[in-house]
């Protein structure tokens, strides 16, 4: 199960210049500072965050160089081959060093990404081929993109989940109309589309640095819940 959402989680964020390649270089980093304070405290587990350490600095290295070129106004694009290869390495560093449960930690905002796209990825409501931001070529700006479907199409399960993220405000949604059926329009269920939903319309480089903030921030959350919160969410504590 790791290896398969690693090898996603990536992926699944895309669209945006910079934001491949900036998530990719957060969440190896803060990875190689979870290994160097392990190898710190616990001499016993040594060599496996020394592998893991291996395997995530090339990483780094590659995805920082190819950041550089990436960032907006992009000269160089990532694709699904980077996007694969960036999240099996994350894979394969945690599950080698022996802390895939830790590693879920500084994916968090990847996880949230992928619990709030569940009724478009199991397809409780119609999916749009592509999810990403759509572009104001006029305002050079990106602002929320939509699906639009009839309410018939939508499973009721998938109307009970859009039901409860517009109660708590995540989710833009307008019902109306169109050749005597009902119709809804709502914000592709996407994080960078909900960050535009707060934030509203704005260049690729702010929402790109926006979006990677949130993912420092949550790196900084998830080495605080292991070395300070661990009791909470492990059965044996190193």
């Amino acid at each position: 199960m790791m290896a398969v959402f690693c090898t996603n989680s990536i992926n699944i964020i895309a669209g945006v210049n910079g934001v491949e390649a900036g998530q990719t270089v957060v969440i190896a980093g803060s990875i190689v500072v979870f290994n160097l304070l392990q190898l710190h405290r616990l001499e016993s587990q040594e060599w496996q965050h020394i592998l893991s350490i291996c395997f995530l600095l090339p990483l780094c290295g590659t995805a920082c160089g190819l950041l550089r070129f990436n960032w907006y106004p992009a000269r160089v694009f990532v694709g699904d081959t980077f996007c694969y290869w960036a999240g099996m390495t994350i894979a394969v560093a945690g599950i080698l060093g022996h802390f895939s449960k830790t590693m879920i930690l500084f994916l968090l905002p990847q996880v949230f990404n992928f619990v709030y796209s569940l009724p478009q990825l199991f397809h409780l409501v119609p999916c749009p081929r592509h999810r990403l931001p759509k572009f104001d070529s006029e305002k050079n700006v990106v602002g929320m993109s939509f699906a639009e479907f009839k309410a018939s199409e939508a499973k009721p399960l998938g109307h009970v989940a859009l039901k409860i993220f517009e109660l708590v405000g995540l989710l833009h949604r307008e019902d109306f109309e169109k050749d005597g059926e009902m119709w809804i329009r709502i914000s592709n269920l996407t994080i960078l589309n909900l960050i535009l939903k707060f934030s509203g319309p704005m260049r690729e480089d702010t929402l790109t640095a926006c979006f990677l903030v949130l993912q420092v921030a949550f790196s900084f959350v998830g080495l605080i819940i292991r070395f300070h919160l661990a009791g909470l969410v492990y059965d044996v504590v190193n």
